[in-house]
């Protein structure tokens, strides 16, 4: 009985663990911390941004099925926060949704 319970805590552990793609960490302008496949491009434009107007925070990536997700500490500006959007190589539509008329 008691290793049903502790295979129960072992999946509701993997299940909720966080697991993103890519992380970028931040401190005053310079990244300190980078992990994951993280494409040549979007580094480069976050370090410009970040040379530009420097801040400190972490940005993580999180990818399912059908979305990739951008998550931010809460220390990142919300202009800083839309010119990493804008940098980001993996938004926007995808080609397994249906064409429009």
């Amino acid at each position: 009985m008691e290793y049903v319970i502790v295979l129960a805590i072992v999946v509701i552990f993997l299940v909720f663990k966080d697991r993103p793609i890519m992380v970028l960490k931040f401190e005053e302008g310079e990244l300190t911390h980078s992990k994951g496949n993280i494409p040549n491009g979007f580094l480069i434009g976050c370090k410009e941004i970040a040379h530009k107007q420097p801040f400190s925070g972490k940005i993580k990536v999180y990818k399912n099925r059908f979305v990739t997700k951008l998550v931010f500490s809460k220390t990142i500006p919300s202009k800083v926060k839309q010119r990493i959007h804008n940098v980001f190589p993996h938004s926007g539509a995808t080609k397994k949704r249906g064409r429009r008329a």
